[in-house]
């Protein structure tokens, strides 16, 4: 029960999910395709909200809810990061799903969505067994 607020914060994700049209495979396709500003727009005011976060944590010096201190390390360019994004956008053009909408798409009834959820399953594991054997 102490976890109840997760489930309640998840379903509510989800909610603000499916009423955006942020899981619609149109909604996607549409911005593949630059038809329509929708997901750019949703997408863009989520970088704009983490960007203005993340300069209040750091001017604030705040903490977790622990009382522990935020630690934000700067980040360095690294190559892996573009390969992987193209991967990941193909991906998701293809499929129509990114992580976080997975659940909602099938939580809406959306079941051929469980092939990309095992799909993002296995190149995980997979990940996993070869990620020593990569560079980085």
């Amino acid at each position: 029960m102490k976890n109840i607020k997760f489930l309640i914060l998840g379903l509510l994700f989800g909610i603000i999910l499916v009423k955006s049209q942020v899981i619609s495979w149109f909604r996607i396709q549409e911005m593949f395709r630059l038809q329509a500003f929708h997901m750019y727009g949703i997408i863009g005011s989520a970088i704009v909200i983490g960007i203005i976060s993340i300069q209040l944590i750091k001017r604030f010096q705040l903490k977790t809810i622990h009382g522990e201190q935020t630690v934000i390390p700067d980040k360095t360019f690294h190559w892996g990061n573009v390969y992987g994004g193209l991967i990941f956008g193909c991906g998701w053009a293809i499929t129509g799903a990114c992580p976080g909408p997975l659940f909602a798409q099938i939580g809406s009834g959306v079941l051929v969505t469980i092939v990309t959820l095992l799909s993002a399953i296995a190149g995980t594991w997979i990940y996993g067994l070869i990620r020593e054997k990569l560079p980085h």
